[in-house]
């Protein structure tokens, strides 16, 4: 854990520093390097660290220059990759204070990273970088400040234009790159003063001021609507302006790439029967080269059944339901890569979202409701990259009751299955209410401390390894005899029993001779969870006062219900289970009379289903919010969420459903639908 803390803290001075020896570079790659033979997470993280030193080794300023433009959103043909962090709170879950101080600090930190602001940066950290102590800094920062907005931008996108011809080229010429950078240098401050600074310049100079790494562009947000995840990543690909989609997405709208065009297969009847005689009149003559007969006959098939196109593989991309491969390719953000044919994933979102498990599950249902709107229109797998996270707060009160909350229970889960993000994300929830606290200061000259925005920015950009929550859906019966309700959840689903009168229709009778006492009788059925993972059906009849199903094990270390991605080999869904805790109860016969006792029993299943026996009736609560409350409910059923699918894969099972002997014995089970949520280094064992 400590040498993954070490990489991660080699990663940052690279980016923004200038003047590291060339020494240096080459000891911490050989350190990356040689953990390249651990097992993960070690080998990935120590694979990223070697690609960006070999990259800032051999073009000095890369790495800085890159990622102010993708998170500052500037304008580079060169370089056009976006960043842009979303802070979603939910007004209801966190107190006026915290959301105050929040947006405090990202308001000034906006006012402070302008644009023109960011171009100066951009030119002087390549120009110090490349030239070294010939650079005269001083002057140079003078110079950038005088500089009109049109003379900047023109500066700005020469070093651009500069750096990544450099770092394009496959053996870069390193004198070729200076050459260029000097004559920059020499435009900005004149020929006397470049003359002076490769002569050693002035001896009395202080050192080189260090250029700041301005902070992501991140916008906050009031969660409110259901769909405002959907609006807001719709804006970031398509600003206000433009009400049309981009050309390259409507030109693969027209070849009927999208799920929601004609995709099924079209047989055409052949009514050649090969005979010669069969044939009509003048069919033996060709037409005239050229003619509209030629063209028609030269672009159409006959006789045959047309060529099926096959929906690419953009409705599960590989930055959203399984751990992304090993990126290779220097100089671009994590998920980058063509998922359809001319269009590439310039845009990455970063969702941060504060609160508790409560703000987790609407969290996973805004996630479900955005899978599924892909499967209908794909407009924002093909070019966005989504990642996701998460920075627990709870209220004052609830954080007094108990350390370890039961609204926290993912971040103890993610705390103990990344050391690194218990000590970094998990201990920052009581300085923000210290922060809220604190009396705003009357100083208006005085800046603000940004401690939070700090901790925020660490965590965007070294939270690369995300760990993967299975997500449940269940279907709630309230009459038998009509379609039931759909939710999903992704930590917790409780079951308590309700004293009301049964619905008109569709309830079951009282069982005859069922016993008195609290609770009620429940006909349980589910699939043992083995570890041979065998389908083991098992079906009971009980009376209980409760139950309680949880994603996550009991035990400190377990991580056996919410599990990231394993190989490919291993099946996702042979890893995730519910654990469920029953409250029974036991009847007892003596000479005072009967009386009654209280057991709690658990099993671990993946799919269950309870239905309520007698005249009581049970009400469900999702995820610990009380908004997602289902009453007066007969039957619920609960199983992995399957992966959104659109009607061309629904058409084409039931295609292949219709041949039973080629399915029969090789049925496959539905892919599930997990949920990442981006951590330092992931599971560590």
């Amino acid at each position: 854990m400590c040498s993954l803390r070490a990489l991660g803290t080699q990663l940052l001075p690279p980016t923004q520093a200038t003047g590291i020896t060339e020494e240096l570079y080459r000891r911490t790659y050989t350190f990356c390097t040689r953990l390249l033979t651990l097992p993960a997470p070690y080998c990935t993280v120590a694979l990223d660290c070697a690609i960006r030193l070999k990259t800032e080794t051999a073009v000095p300023g890369t790495l800085y220059q890159r990622l102010v433009i993708a998170e500052q959103n500037l304008t580079s043909e060169l370089y056009p990759y976006q960043e842009r962090a979303f802070l979603f709170v939910d007004p209801e879950l966190v107190s006026p204070s915290v959301c105050s101080a929040l947006l405090l600090e990202l308001e000034a930190a906006q006012v402070q990273q302008t644009p023109e602001a960011c171009m100066r940066h951009v030119v002087a950290h390549a120009l110090q970088a490349a030239l070294g102590d010939a650079c005269h800094a001083g002057a140079l920062q003078r110079k950038l400040q005088a500089s009109p907005r049109q003379a900047l931008e023109r500066y700005f996108h020469a070093v651009v234009a500069a750096v990544e011809q450099m770092a394009s080229e496959p053996s870069p010429s390193r004198e070729g790159h200076l050459e260029r950078l000097e004559e920059i240098y020499c435009s900005l401050l004149g020929p006397e003063a470049a003359a002076r600074g490769r002569c050693g310049g002035d001896p009395l100079q202080s050192p080189q001021p260090n250029i700041p790494l301005p902070s992501p562009h991140i916008t906050f947000h009031l969660w409110t609507d259901e769909d405002q995840l959907w609006k807001e990543l719709v804006l970031f690909l398509r600003p206000r302006s433009q009400l049309c989609l981009s050309a390259d997405l409507e030109a693969l709208d027209l070849q009927g790439l999208w799920p929601d065009r004609e995709l099924a297969r079209v047989s055409m009847l052949s009514t050649d029967s090969g005979i010669e005689r069969d044939l009509p009149p003048g069919a033996d003559e060709l037409p005239l080269p050229g003619s509209p007969e030629m063209e028609r006959a030269r672009l159409q098939r006959k006789g045959g059944v047309k060529k099926r196109v096959r929906l690419p593989d953009v409705l599960m991309p590989a930055c959203w339901d399984g751990p992304p491969g090993l990126h290779r390719r220097t100089g671009r953000p994590s998920g980058d890569g063509e998922l359809l044919p001319g269009v590439s994933r310039l845009h990455t979102a970063r969702v941060l979202v504060l609160g508790d498990d409560r703000m987790l599950g609407r969290l996973a249902q805004a996630y479900h409701s955005l899978r599924k709107r892909e499967t209908q229109k794909c407009c924002l797998t093909p070019r966005l990259s989504l990642q996701l996270y998460y920075i627990p707060v709870l209220a004052p009160e609830k954080q007094a009751a108990c350390r370890h909350s039961e609204l926290r229970e993912l971040a103890t889960f993610l705390g103990r299955a990344d050391p690194w993000y218990e000590s970094t994300v998990n201990t920052l929830c009581p300085a923000i209410h210290k922060l809220a606290e604190m009396p705003p200061s009357l100083d208006t000259s005085r800046t603000v401390d940004p401690f939070i925005l700090d901790v925020i920015t660490y965590y965007l950009r070294m939270g690369t390894q995300p760990i993967y929550f299975q997500i449940y859906t269940v279907k709630i019966f309230r009459d038998l005899s009509q379609h039931p309700a759909e939710d999903i959840f992704l930590t917790e689903l409780k079951v308590k029993i309700q004293d009301t009168k049964p619905p008109k229709d569709g309830f079951s009778p009282r069982r005859r001779g069922a016993a008195e006492g609290p609770g009620a009788e429940l006909n349980i059925c589910y699939q043992k969870a083995l570890l041979s993972h065998r389908a083991q059906e098992v079906a009971v009849s009980l009376r209980a006062t409760g139950l309680v199903l949880k994603t996550f094990a009991a035990s400190d270390t377990e991580v056996s219900g919410p599990a990231p991605a394993p190989p490919p080999a291993v099946p996702v869904t042979d890893h995730t289970c519910l654990n469920v805790s029953v409250t029974e109860v036991i009847k007892s016969s003596n000479l005072a009379g009967r009386s009654f006792s209280m057991v709690t029993n658990t099993f671990r299943t993946a799919n269950i289903q309870i239905q309520s026996q007698d005249q009581r009736l049970l009400t469900l609560l999702l995820d610990k919010d009380s908004r997602r409350t289902f009453k007066d409910v007969v039957r619920f059923e609960v199983s992995p969420c399957p992966e959104p699918c659109s009607e061309a894969h629904k058409s084409e099972a039931s295609q292949l459903g219709s041949h039973g002997q080629e399915v029969e014995g090789t049925k496959a089970k539905p892919k599930p639908l997990l949920m990442p949520i981006n951590t330092f280094s992931g599971i560590v064992q």
